[in-house]
């Protein structure tokens, strides 16, 4: 794996709240590639696992580019019958 697929699997999995154990990991991943320029096969594995089964979530963390605006339904009055005038 190379560094800018690594940033473009880290950045997309930014976008969802991760568990701490997640987050440990990537943390420690990130500092095993700037260490050895290199990931483990395990670590690739488990990255791109992580990746798959986060992308099939809807994303949670706010973000301006994500973000969707919730609005409120507009209040209906009832239909209340009229008099007839004849």
């Amino acid at each position: 794996m190379n560094k800018a697929r690594l940033e473009w699997v880290m950045s997309g999995l930014n976008q969802y709240a991760l568990t701490k154990a997640e987050d440990l990991f990537l943390k420690t991943a990130s500092a095993d590639f700037d260490k050895n320029q290199v990931l483990t096969g395990h670590q690739e594995e488990r990255l791109e696992s992580l990746y798959k089964e986060k992308s099939k979530l809807t994303p949670n963390k706010k973000s301006d580019r994500f973000s969707v605006k919730k609005s409120d339904p507009e209040k209906v009055k009832p239909w209340r019958p009229r008099a007839r005038a004849f």
